[in-house]
């Protein structure tokens, strides 16, 4: 629905020349207010070091394979090297892709998106490129022998694309193909199955969705003895109809929950549950045998069974056993288990110390029972581990002499408990408080050398919480702020906020707070409903118009989660806490920023144009940045990454440092 009262419709035009001035308008503004010509080298020291850890993925054929950048190469390099040689100090790396060289050589401007290599044969892949790092990408086939694009070779041009591998001479494609075969979302509607030699407009449809849904897939397993096709049709982020899809064409629904996930490997199936199922409770994990389940057969073995402080991370197979990582009041725990009649073994993995946490870098599940794990906490650099074996540490980028970590937690207006994070020395100064709250994505303790060099070392303290609509407690934490029921989201995060002022870590004038995406919805709500609890706000890639945002480029998948505006109970919910729509003139404000991309084709940058538009008219403090790539990660490269964080901690600084005190009241 149009808003005729919206005065800043013209802004949504992405690329305009009226919309491009104002925006070349404000970040010349922004620019000249801060000085971060220091702070943008420190931190570009830091994503261009050469000592970070070099995160591995298998392939299966043996090799290490990782993407690079450093400042030798902006736009990164792809290449692999050996188990042996990634021992060692400085491995040798066989270059595979030098993104910069292809750059200067076809005169574009891509960044890295992703491969699919082929299996079982790990010659060829199917390479993502995107330009300035939107989400739309062009996929091309390349010849890992000879180092070459394919003459001739698989190529879809620019979209928002999935492939998969069947053979060497087929693939699994879902594009735009043209009128119908997107959906609402801009996602893909159809799937085709694509031979090589033939046209793309020649593919022959599989498999295919509504309208209204988000996507569809369909994939191909090629694990000898176990070769497979799915299907999935994804209804909207937790909704889903999941198939096996017969030699013949025929597809054979896997019969469970519409929320839950199916996981098939080799002759076990996992059934992950996002709701009470056959008595088992949300969050529950549980397995059975694939053919016997689809035979009828509804005997599970219980792999993870939640309680009120601990669920279930993630978890992945190797060849013969299943990884889960588990965490408690949002400390993880690793298990190795290993299928059994009648019950699985569970062994842990090491102990999380303290604060820290532990993840999955990556495993081989076709060929072998090894894993790669990564460990790091808020003050300790990660950890690269092989098993038990350690193969990388990563250096220190900030003294963290004097500081500590320590976990609170603050009482909601419903009487919930919500953890939270303080990190830093002496309390009294200025603080960050960091959230995100959405979407079941927990915000987990890490160690972030620009957070450190750029905050922490200056004395700052820094706040992450642990809010409900995240996963920091399993599906039902993230249930209870979904749709009309978003305010509890925000009402935890402002009752963490007044804590740390409580427990006398900070003063309002003295905090302040960060989200992106989502989180930055959260950050446009505490600056128009809870005003008073900071001294300064800042929003990445931020969503504040919920009037509008399902209209634009990919926000009509979001509808599970906020709501529809064009429903009118919907829109009587949304209407409260929509940024956009609840800016007074009467009201003060602290300082807010607002930084986006226009390469952004996910969340639409008109969202922080218009926010900033509205704010300015009516008088408030507030700067804008927009990268002019980078998509919904807000920067292409490390140069770009270091100016968006160096504006934003240089920002938070001045407003924070010296107790500002123009916070709302």
């Amino acid at each position: 629905m149009a808003d005729p009262d919206d005065a800043y419709l013209w802004l949504e035009d992405l690329e305009s020349p009226e919309a491009l001035s104002w925006v070349g308008e404000r970040n010349a503004e922004t620019l000249a207010g801060l000085p971060i010509g220091d702070t943008r080298d420190a931190l570009q020291e830091v994503l261009d070091s050469k000592g970070r850890i070099p995160y591995p993925g298998w392939r299966g054929d043996g090799f290490y394979y990782d993407f690079w950048r450093d400042a030798d190469h902006p736009r990164g390099l792809w290449r692999r090297t050996t188990p042996e040689q990634f021992r060692r100090d400085d491995p040798e790396w066989d270059v595979l892709l030098d993104v910069d060289e292809l750059n200067r050589a076809e005169g574009e401007n891509w960044t890295w998106a992703g491969v699919e290599v082929l299996r079982p044969g790990y010659d060829r892949c199917l390479i993502e490129l995107s330009r300035g790092g939107a989400d739309a990408t062009v996929v091309r086939e390349f010849d890992l022998v000879r180092r070459v694009f394919v003459d001739d070779g698989f190529v879809v041009p620019e979209a928002k694309t999935y492939v998969g591998w069947i053979d060497a001479d087929h693939i699994f494609v879902g594009t735009d193909f043209g009128p119908g075969s997107l959906t609402s979302s801009g996602y893909p509607r159809v799937a085709k199955r694509w031979r090589r030699g033939t046209p793309l407009a020649a593919a022959e449809l599989v498999f295919e969705g509504h309208a209204d849904d988000v996507s569809v897939l369909v994939s191909h397993d090629p694990t000898p003895g176990f070769e497979r096709d799915f299907a999935g049709r994804f209804i909207d982020f937790y909704h889903s109809e999941q198939f096996l899809r017969t030699p013949a064409g025929d597809l054979v629904r896997i019969e469970i929950p519409d929320d839950a996930r199916a996981d098939v490997h080799r002759n076990w199936l996992l059934v992950r549950l996002r709701s009470p199922w056959l008595g088992f409770p949300a969050g529950t994990l549980l397995a059975t045998g694939f053919d016997r389940f689809l035979d009828g057969e509804r005997e599970f073995t219980v792999l993870f069974r939640p309680d009120e402080r601990t669920f279930l991370r993630s978890y992945s197979w190797t060849r013969n056993h299943l990884l889960l990582v588990t965490m408690t009041d949002v400390r993880t725990q690793v298990h190795v288990l290993t299928p059994g009649a009648p019950d699985w073994r569970r062994e842990p993995i090491g102990d999380t110390a303290g604060f820290d946490q532990t993840w999955i870098v990556d495993t081989d599940p076709e060929n072998n029972d090894s894993y790669l794990l990564s460990s790091e906490g808020f003050l300790r650099p990660a950890t690269l581990s092989l098993e038990a074996e350690v193969l990388k540490q990563e250096p220190s980028f900030f003294t963290a002499e004097g500081m500590d970590v320590r976990q609170f937690f603050a009482v909601s207006a419903d009487g919930t408990r919500v953890p939270y994070f303080v990190v830093g020395g002496a309390a009294g100064g200025p603080a960050l408080l960091d959230g995100y709250g959405g979407f079941e994505v927990p915000l987990l303790p890490s160690y972030n050398g620009i957070l450190g060099r750029g905050w922490l070392a200056r004395g700052g303290t820094y706040v992450v919480a642990n809010i409900r609509g995240g996963g920091e407690y399993g599906p039902e934490w993230h249930r209870a702020a979904l749709r009309q029921n978003r305010v509890r989201a925000f009402e935890d995060f402002a009752a963490v906020a007044a804590d740390l002022v409580t427990r006398g870590i900070t003063t309002p004038s003295q905090l302040g707070a960060m989200g992106g995406s989502n989180g930055g919805l959260l950050m446009g709500v505490m600056l128009t409903r809870y005003p008073e609890l900071f001294g300064a706000v800042v929003a990445r890639v931020p969503i504040l118009d919920m009037r509008r945002y399902s209209k634009l480029l990919a926000g009509r998948s979001w509808t599970a989660e906020y709501g529809d505006p064009d429903v009118p109970a919907d829109w009587a919910y949304l209407r409260e806490f929509s940024p956009y729509h609840n800016i007074r003139p009467d009201r003060r404000y602290p300082p807010a920023f607002f930084l986006t991309s226009t390469r952004d084709d996910r969340v639409h940058p008109a969202h922080a144009r218009k926010m900033t538009a509205r704010l300015r008219e009516e008088g408030h403090e507030v700067l804008y940045y927009e990268n002019v790539e980078g998509g919904h990660g807000g920067a292409a490269d490390n140069e770009q990454a270091a100016t968006m964080w160096s504006l934003i901690l240089e920002f938070l600084w001045q407003k924070l440092s010296m107790g500002n005190q123009t916070a709302g009241n």
